[in-house]
Protein backbone atom coordinates (compact mmCIF):
# COMPACT_ATOMS: atom_id res chain seq x y z
CA UNK A 1 0.00 0.00 0.00
CA UNK A 2 1.29 3.45 -0.91
CA UNK A 3 1.65 6.20 1.66
CA UNK A 4 -1.01 8.54 0.32
CA UNK A 5 0.07 11.34 2.63
CA UNK A 6 3.48 11.31 0.90
CA UNK A 7 1.86 11.85 -2.51
CA UNK A 8 -0.66 14.50 -1.44
CA UNK A 9 -0.30 17.56 -3.70
CA UNK A 10 2.83 16.07 -5.26
CA UNK A 11 3.46 16.82 -8.94
CA UNK A 12 5.01 13.77 -10.63
CA UNK A 13 6.72 13.55 -14.03
CA UNK A 14 7.27 10.18 -15.75
CA UNK A 15 9.45 9.87 -18.85
CA UNK A 16 9.16 6.70 -20.91
CA UNK A 17 5.54 6.41 -19.80
CA UNK A 18 4.56 4.44 -22.92
CA UNK A 19 7.25 1.81 -22.34
CA UNK A 20 7.17 -1.49 -20.50
CA UNK A 21 7.82 -0.26 -16.96
CA UNK A 22 6.06 3.05 -17.55
CA UNK A 23 2.72 1.52 -18.53
CA UNK A 24 2.78 -0.73 -15.46
CA UNK A 25 3.88 2.07 -13.11
CA UNK A 26 1.30 4.66 -14.17
CA UNK A 27 -1.73 2.90 -12.59
CA UNK A 28 0.09 2.73 -9.24
CA UNK A 29 0.95 6.41 -9.41
CA UNK A 30 -2.60 7.37 -10.36
CA UNK A 31 -3.84 5.45 -7.32
CA UNK A 32 -1.74 7.68 -5.05
CA UNK A 33 -3.75 10.75 -6.02
CA UNK A 34 -0.67 12.66 -7.21
CA UNK A 35 -0.76 15.16 -10.07
CA UNK A 36 0.69 13.15 -12.94
CA UNK A 37 2.47 14.35 -16.09
CA UNK A 38 3.47 11.63 -18.59
CA UNK A 39 4.44 13.15 -21.96
CA UNK A 40 5.09 11.01 -25.03
CA UNK A 41 8.35 11.15 -26.96
CA UNK A 42 6.58 13.19 -29.64
CA UNK A 43 5.75 15.86 -27.06
CA UNK A 44 9.30 16.21 -25.78
CA UNK A 45 12.60 15.16 -27.37
CA UNK A 46 14.79 14.23 -24.42
CA UNK A 47 17.89 14.63 -26.59
CA UNK A 48 17.30 18.39 -26.83
CA UNK A 49 18.30 20.32 -23.72
CA UNK A 50 15.94 23.21 -24.38
CA UNK A 51 12.98 20.86 -24.68
CA UNK A 52 13.94 19.08 -21.47
CA UNK A 53 14.31 22.44 -19.70
CA UNK A 54 10.87 23.55 -20.90
CA UNK A 55 9.35 20.22 -19.83
CA UNK A 56 10.73 20.57 -16.30
CA UNK A 57 9.65 24.22 -16.09
CA UNK A 58 6.09 23.58 -17.31
CA UNK A 59 5.52 20.32 -15.39
CA UNK A 60 7.19 21.76 -12.26
CA UNK A 61 7.51 18.25 -10.79
CA UNK A 62 8.31 17.46 -7.19
CA UNK A 63 9.23 13.89 -8.21
CA UNK A 64 10.68 12.59 -11.48
CA UNK A 65 10.67 8.96 -12.62
CA UNK A 66 13.11 8.86 -15.53
CA UNK A 67 12.34 5.64 -17.39
CA UNK A 68 13.00 6.67 -20.99
CA UNK A 69 15.90 5.32 -23.00
CA UNK A 70 16.96 3.82 -26.31
CA UNK A 71 16.79 0.05 -25.83
CA UNK A 72 16.89 -3.07 -27.96
CA UNK A 73 18.17 -6.60 -28.29
CA UNK A 74 21.72 -7.82 -28.80
CA UNK A 75 21.55 -7.53 -32.60
CA UNK A 76 20.39 -3.91 -32.41
CA UNK A 77 23.11 -3.14 -29.86
CA UNK A 78 25.74 -4.63 -32.18
CA UNK A 79 24.40 -2.67 -35.14
CA UNK A 80 24.00 0.72 -33.43
CA UNK A 81 26.50 0.81 -30.52
CA UNK A 82 27.23 4.54 -30.88
CA UNK A 83 23.53 5.44 -30.84
CA UNK A 84 22.86 3.31 -27.77
CA UNK A 85 25.78 4.94 -25.96
CA UNK A 86 25.22 8.54 -27.09
CA UNK A 87 21.45 8.74 -26.71
CA UNK A 88 21.31 7.14 -23.28
CA UNK A 89 24.23 9.16 -21.97
CA UNK A 90 22.73 12.39 -23.30
CA UNK A 91 19.13 11.97 -22.18
CA UNK A 92 20.18 10.72 -18.74
CA UNK A 93 22.53 13.66 -18.33
CA UNK A 94 20.01 16.26 -19.49
CA UNK A 95 17.18 14.84 -17.39
CA UNK A 96 19.18 14.68 -14.16
CA UNK A 97 20.82 18.07 -14.63
CA UNK A 98 17.62 19.89 -15.56
CA UNK A 99 15.70 18.15 -12.77
CA UNK A 100 18.30 19.42 -10.30
CA UNK A 101 18.16 22.95 -11.75
CA UNK A 102 14.36 22.83 -11.67
CA UNK A 103 14.23 22.15 -7.94
CA UNK A 104 12.97 18.55 -8.16
CA UNK A 105 12.77 16.99 -4.69
CA UNK A 106 13.21 13.33 -5.66
CA UNK A 107 14.61 11.71 -8.81
CA UNK A 108 14.28 7.99 -9.49
CA UNK A 109 15.84 6.15 -12.41
CA UNK A 110 16.65 2.56 -13.38
CA UNK A 111 19.55 0.61 -14.84
CA UNK A 112 19.45 -3.01 -15.97
CA UNK A 113 21.22 -6.07 -14.68
CA UNK A 114 23.25 -5.97 -17.91
CA UNK A 115 25.27 -3.12 -16.36
CA UNK A 116 26.85 -5.58 -13.94
CA UNK A 117 30.16 -7.19 -14.96
CA UNK A 118 29.75 -10.22 -17.20
CA UNK A 119 31.95 -12.12 -14.73
CA UNK A 120 30.00 -11.15 -11.60
CA UNK A 121 29.33 -14.18 -9.37
CA UNK A 122 25.68 -15.20 -8.99
CA UNK A 123 23.63 -14.14 -7.12
CA UNK A 124 24.94 -10.69 -8.02
CA UNK A 125 25.42 -8.31 -5.11
CA UNK A 126 25.18 -4.55 -5.69
CA UNK A 127 28.80 -4.04 -4.62
CA UNK A 128 29.89 -5.97 -7.75
CA UNK A 129 28.83 -3.16 -10.10
CA UNK A 130 32.32 -1.75 -10.64
CA UNK A 131 34.25 -5.03 -10.46
CA UNK A 132 34.54 -5.65 -14.18
CA UNK A 133 33.31 -5.02 -17.72
CA UNK A 134 29.73 -5.83 -18.79
CA UNK A 135 28.79 -8.15 -21.65
CA UNK A 136 30.77 -6.73 -24.62
CA UNK A 137 27.90 -6.94 -27.15
CA UNK A 138 25.80 -4.42 -25.21
CA UNK A 139 28.54 -2.62 -23.27
CA UNK A 140 28.00 0.83 -24.88
CA UNK A 141 24.37 0.75 -23.70
CA UNK A 142 25.15 -0.86 -20.34
CA UNK A 143 27.93 1.58 -19.47
CA UNK A 144 25.82 4.57 -20.51
CA UNK A 145 23.09 3.43 -18.13
CA UNK A 146 25.66 2.65 -15.46
CA UNK A 147 26.78 6.29 -15.49
CA UNK A 148 23.45 7.11 -13.81
CA UNK A 149 24.94 5.70 -10.62
CA UNK A 150 28.00 7.93 -10.75
CA UNK A 151 25.94 11.00 -11.71
CA UNK A 152 23.42 10.43 -8.93
CA UNK A 153 26.18 10.17 -6.36
CA UNK A 154 27.96 13.24 -7.76
CA UNK A 155 24.83 15.41 -7.72
CA UNK A 156 23.98 14.18 -4.22
CA UNK A 157 27.50 14.99 -2.96
CA UNK A 158 27.84 18.42 -4.57
CA UNK A 159 24.25 19.65 -4.59
CA UNK A 160 22.39 17.52 -2.05
CA UNK A 161 20.16 16.32 -4.93
CA UNK A 162 18.07 13.31 -3.89
CA UNK A 163 18.60 10.96 -6.86
CA UNK A 164 18.33 7.19 -6.46
CA UNK A 165 19.10 4.35 -8.88
CA UNK A 166 17.35 0.98 -8.80
CA UNK A 167 18.28 -2.23 -10.63
CA UNK A 168 15.37 -4.47 -11.70
CA UNK A 169 16.22 -8.06 -12.54
CA UNK A 170 14.91 -9.96 -15.56
CA UNK A 171 11.44 -8.40 -15.79
CA UNK A 172 8.42 -9.80 -17.60
CA UNK A 173 4.72 -9.02 -17.69
CA UNK A 174 2.01 -6.98 -19.48
CA UNK A 175 3.10 -4.39 -22.09
CA UNK A 176 6.43 -6.16 -22.64
CA UNK A 177 8.22 -6.25 -25.98
CA UNK A 178 7.18 -9.45 -27.80
CA UNK A 179 9.24 -8.87 -30.95
CA UNK A 180 11.05 -12.18 -31.54
CA UNK A 181 14.16 -10.34 -32.75
CA UNK A 182 14.44 -8.02 -29.76
CA UNK A 183 12.42 -9.56 -26.93
CA UNK A 184 13.87 -10.98 -23.74
CA UNK A 185 13.51 -14.68 -23.02
CA UNK A 186 10.05 -14.87 -21.38
CA UNK A 187 8.07 -12.73 -23.85
CA UNK A 188 9.88 -14.40 -26.77
CA UNK A 189 9.12 -17.92 -25.50
CA UNK A 190 5.55 -17.06 -24.55
CA UNK A 191 4.84 -15.71 -28.01
CA UNK A 192 6.64 -18.48 -29.86
CA UNK A 193 4.97 -21.32 -27.96
CA UNK A 194 1.53 -19.66 -27.88
CA UNK A 195 1.60 -19.10 -31.64
CA UNK A 196 2.80 -22.68 -32.17
CA UNK A 197 -0.17 -23.92 -30.15
CA UNK A 198 -2.65 -21.72 -32.06
CA UNK A 199 -1.22 -22.74 -35.43
CA UNK A 200 -0.87 -26.43 -34.59
CA UNK A 201 2.89 -26.46 -35.16
CA UNK A 202 4.46 -29.85 -34.51
CA UNK A 203 7.61 -28.47 -32.91
CA UNK A 204 9.24 -25.36 -31.49
CA UNK A 205 12.99 -24.80 -31.53
CA UNK A 206 14.61 -23.19 -28.51
CA UNK A 207 18.23 -22.06 -28.46
CA UNK A 208 20.82 -23.70 -26.21
CA UNK A 209 20.69 -26.58 -23.76
CA UNK A 210 18.15 -25.22 -21.29
CA UNK A 211 20.71 -25.41 -18.49
CA UNK A 212 21.28 -21.68 -17.81
CA UNK A 213 19.76 -20.41 -14.58
CA UNK A 214 17.95 -17.06 -14.33
CA UNK A 215 16.07 -14.96 -11.76
CA UNK A 216 12.84 -13.54 -13.21
CA UNK A 217 10.68 -10.85 -11.58
CA UNK A 218 7.13 -9.79 -12.45
CA UNK A 219 6.98 -6.16 -13.56
CA UNK A 220 4.07 -5.39 -11.21
CA UNK A 221 6.25 -6.30 -8.24
CA UNK A 222 9.07 -4.12 -9.59
CA UNK A 223 6.72 -1.15 -9.87
CA UNK A 224 5.52 -1.61 -6.28
CA UNK A 225 9.12 -1.57 -5.10
CA UNK A 226 9.83 1.56 -7.16
CA UNK A 227 6.95 3.38 -5.46
CA UNK A 228 8.17 2.29 -2.02
CA UNK A 229 11.69 3.46 -2.85
CA UNK A 230 10.34 6.85 -3.94
CA UNK A 231 8.55 7.17 -0.61
CA UNK A 232 11.21 5.87 1.76
CA UNK A 233 14.69 5.57 0.25
CA UNK A 234 17.33 8.29 0.03
CA UNK A 235 20.93 7.14 -0.45
CA UNK A 236 23.53 6.75 -3.22
CA UNK A 237 23.64 2.93 -3.01
CA UNK A 238 21.82 0.98 -5.73
CA UNK A 239 19.22 -1.67 -4.86
CA UNK A 240 18.43 -4.84 -6.83
CA UNK A 241 14.74 -5.53 -7.38
CA UNK A 242 14.13 -9.20 -8.08
CA UNK A 243 12.87 -12.40 -6.47
CA UNK A 244 16.15 -13.98 -5.42
CA UNK A 245 14.74 -17.27 -6.76
CA UNK A 246 16.36 -18.97 -9.71
CA UNK A 247 14.99 -21.31 -12.38
CA UNK A 248 16.55 -23.08 -15.35
CA UNK A 249 15.52 -22.12 -18.87
CA UNK A 250 14.40 -25.72 -19.41
CA UNK A 251 12.01 -25.50 -16.45
CA UNK A 252 10.78 -22.12 -17.72
CA UNK A 253 9.97 -23.65 -21.10
CA UNK A 254 8.16 -26.56 -19.44
CA UNK A 255 5.99 -24.11 -17.47
CA UNK A 256 5.12 -22.13 -20.59
CA UNK A 257 4.28 -25.34 -22.47
CA UNK A 258 1.93 -26.29 -19.63
CA UNK A 259 0.04 -22.98 -19.43
CA UNK A 260 -0.31 -22.69 -23.23
CA UNK A 261 -1.40 -26.33 -23.49
CA UNK A 262 1.06 -26.84 -26.33
CA UNK A 263 1.13 -30.48 -27.47
CA UNK A 264 4.06 -30.38 -29.89
CA UNK A 265 7.73 -31.13 -29.36
CA UNK A 266 10.41 -28.83 -27.98
CA UNK A 267 13.68 -29.09 -29.88
CA UNK A 268 16.78 -27.73 -28.18
CA UNK A 269 19.28 -26.29 -30.66
CA UNK A 270 22.48 -26.99 -28.77
CA UNK A 271 24.60 -25.39 -31.50
CA UNK A 272 23.33 -22.02 -30.28
CA UNK A 273 24.98 -20.34 -27.26
CA UNK A 274 23.59 -20.62 -23.74
CA UNK A 275 25.01 -17.30 -22.60
CA UNK A 276 25.95 -16.80 -18.96
CA UNK A 277 25.16 -20.04 -17.12
CA UNK A 278 24.14 -18.55 -13.77
CA UNK A 279 22.65 -15.10 -13.30
CA UNK A 280 20.63 -14.33 -10.22
CA UNK A 281 20.36 -11.22 -8.06
CA UNK A 282 21.01 -10.81 -4.37
CA UNK A 283 17.95 -9.18 -2.79
CA UNK A 284 19.23 -8.57 0.75
CA UNK A 285 19.08 -4.79 0.35
CA UNK A 286 15.56 -5.01 -1.14
CA UNK A 287 14.35 -6.94 1.91
CA UNK A 288 16.26 -5.01 4.57
CA UNK A 289 16.28 -1.47 3.21
CA UNK A 290 12.89 -1.31 1.47
CA UNK A 291 11.15 -4.02 3.47
CA UNK A 292 9.84 -5.44 0.21
CA UNK A 293 9.52 -9.04 -1.00
CA UNK A 294 8.36 -9.90 -4.51
CA UNK A 295 4.93 -11.46 -4.10
CA UNK A 296 4.17 -12.84 -7.57
CA UNK A 297 5.41 -16.39 -8.11
CA UNK A 298 6.77 -17.31 -11.53
CA UNK A 299 3.77 -19.57 -12.18
CA UNK A 300 1.24 -16.83 -11.41
CA UNK A 301 3.27 -14.20 -13.25
CA UNK A 302 3.47 -16.33 -16.39
CA UNK A 303 -0.28 -16.94 -16.29
CA UNK A 304 -0.98 -13.22 -15.90
CA UNK A 305 1.39 -12.35 -18.73
CA UNK A 306 -0.06 -14.96 -21.08
CA UNK A 307 -3.62 -13.84 -20.31
CA UNK A 308 -2.70 -10.23 -21.07
CA UNK A 309 -0.87 -11.24 -24.27
CA UNK A 310 -3.78 -13.32 -25.57
CA UNK A 311 -6.31 -10.58 -24.77
CA UNK A 312 -4.16 -7.86 -26.33
CA UNK A 313 -2.57 -9.85 -29.15
CA UNK A 314 -3.71 -7.47 -31.91
CA UNK A 315 -2.19 -4.43 -30.21
CA UNK A 316 0.76 -6.00 -28.39
CA UNK A 317 4.28 -4.99 -29.39
CA UNK A 318 5.00 -7.79 -31.87
CA UNK A 319 7.22 -5.74 -34.17
CA UNK A 320 9.48 -3.23 -32.43
CA UNK A 321 12.14 -1.90 -34.80
CA UNK A 322 14.88 0.09 -33.12
CA UNK A 323 14.85 3.71 -34.27
CA UNK A 324 18.22 5.11 -33.22
CA UNK A 325 17.58 8.56 -34.67
CA UNK A 326 15.35 9.64 -31.80
CA UNK A 327 14.66 9.00 -28.12
CA UNK A 328 12.44 6.03 -27.43
CA UNK A 329 10.51 4.88 -24.39
CA UNK A 330 12.35 2.31 -22.36
CA UNK A 331 11.21 -1.27 -22.76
Amino acid sequence: MCKKEFWQNKRVLVTGASGFVGQNLLPLLRATGCQLCAPSHTECDLLEQQQVRILIKEAAPDIVFHLAGLSGGIMANKQYPADFCYQNLLMNTLMMHEAYLGGVEKYITLIGGCSYPASAPSPIVEEALWNGYPQPESAPYSLAKKMNVTMAEAYRTQHGFDAIVLVPGNMYGPFDNFDLQNAHVIPALLRKIYEAQVNGAEEVTVWGTGKPVRDFVYVGDVCEAIVIAAETYSAPDIINISTGKQVTIRELVERIVAITDYKGQIQWDKTKPDGQMHKGFDVTRLHQWLGFHSRTSLSIGLQKTLAWFVENYETARLDVPVQPNRSKSAS
